[in-house]
């Protein structure tokens, strides 16, 4: 009994309750009500899904439910986890929007984004890990550019292949110094970015010299010509509807362009 309290101490109620199930007694009528032990971690543990709405809403250590492949959901540790959780980058990218995606989207192959170039940095005990995964490229690599055209190795093809070509695209992607990734830029920073490319492409001569077509505001005509064209989505992809979950779609006409350099729309 606890002390001078005229009842028995938890953990003799716990010990007698075990006893009794031991010696097979367990016809008592009377309810017993066992004291349930509160775990503090798993307390503030957060289930994943698409029930997400928000990062804010990653108050506690992530769970998956079983069988979740994602990088995500095999590198945020609970260790990771405690070491960056309420962290933020040098643009001000909380760890929890980086892997927000891959928490609301449970079926996700990564579930990761890097808010800006410091997220590699700030969040490396997760990131890290997730690059040498997936590219097999660990913190000690370097990567190598060349970018001596002279150098690529490229025979033409055989006249029956070259005759089923009717395009070619080629998409290098590129960032901005000094600016965000997808999940930190602001709709401000989007339309900064999106005028210092207009600016530089006005400037382009020659063969190089196009137009560019806003996404924003564009006539049903030229987006149909556009589309008939194979230089515009005709359809919302899965990555799209990704990034409306990760709460950054919501400005994606804005801020976008199409570039056509040396070249006019066909009738």
């Amino acid at each position: 009994m606890a002390p001078g309290s005229g009842t028995l101490h938890p953990k003799l109620l716990l010990w007698f309750i075990y006893a009794d199930f031991r010696m097979g007694s367990c016809q008592s009528q009377q309810q017993v009500v066992v004291p349930t032990p509160t775990n503090k971690t798993e307390s503030q543990d957060v289930q994943c899904g698409p029930h997400l709405k928000s990062h804010e809403e990653l108050t506690g250590f992530p769970i998956f439910p079983e069988g979740t492949k994602s990088s995500v959901a095999r590198f945020n540790t609970r260790n990771v986890w405690e070491m960056l959780r309420g962290k933020k980058d040098a643009h001000g990218v909380p760890y929890e929007l980086c892997i927000f995606s891959g928490c609301k989207n449970v079926d996700s192959g990564i579930g990761t984004y890097a808010g800006s170039h410091d997220s590699y940095k700030t969040f490396s005990l997760f990131m890290d890990k997730v690059i040498d995964d997936y590219h097999g490229h660990t913190p000690g690599d370097s990567h190598v550019s060349d970018m001596d055209a002279s150098k690529l190795d490229c025979p033409p093809l055989p006249d029956d292949e070259a005759a089923m070509i009717v395009s070619t695209r080629i998409r290098v992607g590129r960032n901005l110094d000094g600016y965000p990734l997808g999940p930190g830029v602001s709709k401000e920073q989007r339309l900064e970015i999106m005028q210092k490319v207009v600016d530089a492409c006005n400037t382009f001569t020659g063969d190089l010299k196009g137009t560019f077509y806003p996404l924003e505001g564009m006539s049903k005509e030229v987006q149909d010509q556009l589309i008939a064209d194979h230089f515009l989505f005709k359809y919302v992809s899965c990555s799209i509807i990704r990034f409306e979950k990760l709460l950054f779609y919501f400005y994606f006409l804005q801020g976008r362009r199409s570039f056509l350099g040396g070249m006019q729309l066909q009738p």
